[in-house]
């Protein structure tokens, strides 16, 4: 029996934000089937910080210390090690396996594309679904496309054009996971790899 501490990239500098984030991964592993069995998600803010926080446990065997971030660029490397050496200069460490380290491709907001009911319902009236991109490999779909589309979909809606701090979470605790694992291949590795793991 182990415990589970995700160190996920998001929530910025702000107290508020943090819980947004938390609540809303949160909503989105329970929903994955994970209740009862839920990992602590610890919200990290950068990309730097979820890093170094997820190091600084590693190094303490402070109990299963898992990575969560945005890949940023398309991922070609079979490891997520691997893909944040080469584009982070990030290393593996104190020992840390693969199955620690989870990449979101190529930004969490991809996840968002997978499940358009979520955004219809989140947003409403006036959101153009067809400004989102068109392809169905949400992992393929480049992180400027990915927000643009975000932008351009949402920005006659009531709640205002889509913004990665109020917006982003409220809608990831919308999701279906199966939806996003169906069409995220990594999704689906960090989903898994949870289900796998013996809870505390």
């Amino acid at each position: 029996m182990v415990i589970i501490k995700l160190y996920v990239e998001g929530g910025g500098d702000s107290k508020a934000l943090k819980t947004a984030c938390r609540k809303g991964f949160h909503q989105f592993l329970e929903k994955a089937g994970l209740k009862g069995r839920m990992p602590k998600v610890v919200a990290c803010g950068s990309r730097r910080n979820a890093y170094e926080s997820f190091e600084t446990a590693q190094c303490k065997s402070d109990g299963l210390p898992m990575l969560l971030v945005d890949a940023e660029a398309p991922v070609t490397e079979m490891s997520p090690w691997q893909h944040l050496r080469n584009r982070d200069g990030w290393s593996c460490p104190c020992g840390a396996s693969d199955a620690q380290c989870h990449l979101m491709v190529q930004v969490m907001e991809s996840w968002l594309l997978a499940d358009r009911e979520a955004l219809v319902s989140f947003y409403g009236q006036n959101f153009r679904e067809n400004a989102l991109p068109k392809n169905e490999n949400i992992e393929q779909v480049l992180k400027l496309d990915v927000f643009r589309g975000l932008e351009h979909a949402t920005c006659n809606t009531r709640k205002g054009q889509y913004s990665k701090g109020s917006h982003s979470f409220s809608v990831l605790g919308l999701l279906d996971p199966a939806r996003v694992e169906g069409r995220s291949l990594h999704a689906r590795r960090l989903l898994d790899t949870l289900r796998r793991v013996e809870p505390a």
